[in-house]
């Protein structure tokens, strides 16, 4: 048997070798500082747009205790909560809070209940006028509100709606709901269809595969709906301040406008005050759902087995 020998390596290949294991390492540190710089610039970023977000943020709660608030963001000089004590009561605060929260939840449960009956068969049957019925609500989404204002008036004002807390509710409703429907359906598009099929094999109908099966399986995405359209309805100050006529009748989201004057007396302590509260529903509903969001579409469970 003939023996083999391997040649031996070259000088050129021996100095080639020696270059590329010198130039890995320092291509890698190259490489790695690029990412560290790109790293530190988008912190660097955000971190001013946090800034932009905390300023105001930060001057609302700082005027609420300010006995001689301004526009200017400044330490409380002398401290006091006589502020809260100037806007609680029934005409600044408590009426127009329960007025709005009676649009706004009346109008959110509404829209939620109704995004649900109209996603669920654009989710799960297959039309001809599925898409042209999807591409409409598309482009409703888009539609700015102040365009619908005026024509929307004329027609409360002949069916006799005008100033009417029932008309302006299912309003908000109304306007809410191709983005509600858009959200819901793509929600409704991640349950498999095969625990309906299964629910179906055992007599479920179509409304019981809907609430026993579907809905327990997207609480989350049926509680970011909620959220989201319950925020974009209590910070509305268009449509009520069109459509409700009586003081009495109007939300907090209108009778901020009080505490603004063109004459530089605007009450930026009381203003405050009365934004702090006005803030505390949606916290409360963002605290009392949040343990929803947390938990994600829990169908890895349901497919096992």
């Amino acid at each position: 048997m003939a023996a083999t020998t391997t040649p031996p390596a070259t000088a050129s290949t021996a100095t080639k070798g020696a270059r590329s294991a010198k130039g890995a390492p320092s291509a890698r540190g190259s490489r790695a500082g690029r990412v560290r710089s790109s790293k530190l610039a988008v912190n660097v970023v955000l971190l001013l747009i946090s800034v932009l977000y905390i300023v105001p943020l930060l001057w609302m709660l700082l005027a609420s205790v300010n006995a001689h608030a301004s526009f200017r963001l400044s330490l409380p000089d002398p401290f006091t909560l006589d502020n809260f004590g100037k806007v609680l009561n029934v005409d600044t605060t408590y009426r127009p809070m329960l007025n709005g929260l009676i649009l706004c939840g009346g109008a959110t449960f509404l829209c939620v209940v109704l995004s649900i009956l109209a996603a669920y068969p654009l989710s799960r049957y297959r039309s001809r006028l599925r898409k042209p019925f999807l591409y409409t609500i598309l482009f409703s989404t888009g539609l700015p509100i102040t365009a619908v204002m005026i024509p929307v008036y004329s027609m409360f004002v002949q069916v006799n709606l005008i100033d009417s807390m029932t008309g302006t509710t299912l309003f908000l409703a109304a306007s809410s709901l191709p983005f509600g429907i858009w959200l819901m359906k793509n929600f409704m598009d991640g349950v498999p269809i095969v625990l309906e099929e299964a629910a179906r094999i055992d007599g479920a109908g179509s409304m019981q595969v809907l609430w026993r099966v579907v809905l327990p399986l997207m609480w989350p995405g049926v509680t970011v709906v909620t959220i989201f359209t319950f925020i974009g309805m209590w910070g509305n100050f268009f449509v009520p301040f069109i459509l409700l006529l009586d003081p009495a009748k109007l939300p907090a989201s209108v009778s901020v406008f009080n505490f603004l004057s063109a004459h530089d007396q605007t009450q930026y302590g009381q203003l405050s005050a009365f934004s702090i509260i006005y803030s505390i529903p949606v916290v409360v509903l963002y605290l009392l759902l949040a343990r929803k969001l947390g938990g994600g579409f829990a169908l890895g469970g349901a497919l096992k087995g």
